[in-house]
């Protein structure tokens, strides 16, 4: 089952996190399908971004905010009369949860408390869905794959504060969105998500092209971690799929948590990314181990998506190699010619085409 474009075309959603690597992606194709997207973020935490880079803004109502402002959130999600509210803005990366760690939960946890609290009070809110992350899970101890069932938790500052906002939107789900004419609340669960224009800190494919392109050797922290790769394409037609159910006459039965994630063949280790990288980049790209590792994380993070595939009909369509081409192909036309906005944004559109279009 893919997405339905008629459901989207002309329908008003609010876009938290446009700004960020994720949400930069959602609020183009969320363009390409017609929607009428109001975005609420703080500026581009990089630079360079996709937001400025496939030049997100054009076609949508912007708004410069910080979630943790209520006032300013609020008001903005009211004027912005939409049906569906995607919540991507997030404090997104371990090694920030560690140096700013006060600030990730801020983030993370009362700024997803403040968006649910707006809903409340906008009449037009249908449907949202929480964008959360696998590392909400209390790791296995065998590396099983997670189901939605099993443990939250998080021994670092990033998980401990997405396991708080798993609970926390489960509790205003409970508490204030249990009546049949409430918004159905969801949340979202995926795995570790690549492709072009993002360039945040302490990423594995980031961290590969800025070594690649540099003609530097690429030093492993984790080479034998376990991680569930997929391109951010697969999360975000989750998202999607799950928001049009939320939308359905049997909407209230998907208001839960989702985990989206690859087929087992795709739960790779870092090392394994990182070569074939290196034989897709060629020339002289290669991979060495670090002597150090300055931040604990999880070994292995398995994620089992049974339950979206059965209830939602979504299913991965890009396996890791093809998601590994076409963020390679992205990050090549960048570095060809970053300034030419006009032809990456064609060519980020172009690669939500390729998606659709794969069987």
């Amino acid at each position: 089952m893919g997405i339905n474009p008629s459901f989207w075309s002309g329908r008003k959603v609010f876009l938290t996190g446009h700004t960020g690597f994720k949400g930069a992606w959602l609020a183009l194709w969320l363009q390409k399908v017609g929607a009428g997207v109001t975005a609420f973020s703080l500026a581009p935490s990089t630079q360079p971004n996709l937001f400025e880079a496939a030049q997100v803004d054009q076609g949508i109502r912007s708004i410069r905010g910080d979630i943790r402002d209520y006032d300013a959130l609020a008001g903005a999600l009211r004027d912005s009369g939409a049906s569906v509210v995607f919540h991507l803005a997030a404090q997104a990366t371990v090694a920030d949860g560690y140096r700013f760690a006060r600030d990730t939960f801020a983030a993370n946890v009362t700024g997803t408390l403040n968006l649910l609290d707006a809903i409340r009070d906008v009449p037009t809110v249908e449907a949202a869905v929480v964008v959360t992350s696998d590392k909400c899970y209390v790791p296995s101890a065998a590396g099983e794959p997670l189901r939605e069932g099993d443990p939250l938790g998080g021994k670092d500052p990033y998980s401990a504060s997405k396991s708080c906002a798993e609970i926390a939107t489960a509790s205003w789900r409970e508490s204030f969105f249990n009546a049949d004419d409430t918004p159905r609340i969801a949340t979202a669960r995926a795995g570790n998500v690549i492709g072009g224009g993002d360039w945040a800190a302490h990423r594995l494919l980031p961290d590969i092209i800025r070594a690649f392109h540099a003609g530097n050797p690429l030093s492993l922290r984790m080479p034998d971690a376990i991680r569930p790769w997929q391109h951010v394409l697969e999360a975000l037609a989750g998202y999607l799929l799950l928001a049009e159910h939320l939308c359905s006459d049997e909407g209230a039965r998907h208001a839960r948590a989702w985990n989206f994630g690859p087929t087992e063949t795709d739960h790779l280790t870092v090392g394994e990314v990182a070569e074939r990288c290196a034989r897709l980049w060629g020339g002289n790209a290669r991979v060495e181990i670090a002597n150090t590792n300055f931040q604990k994380e999880t070994e292995t993070l398995r994620l089992d998506a049974t339950h979206a595939r059965a209830a939602l009909g979504w299913n991965p369509r890009w396996n890791a190699g093809q998601a590994l081409h076409h963020t390679l192909d992205w990050y090549r036309a960048w570095h060809a010619n970053p300034k030419d906005s006009a032809h990456i944004r064609a060519l980020t559109l172009a690669q939500i085409d390729d998606y659709t279009a794969t069987p």
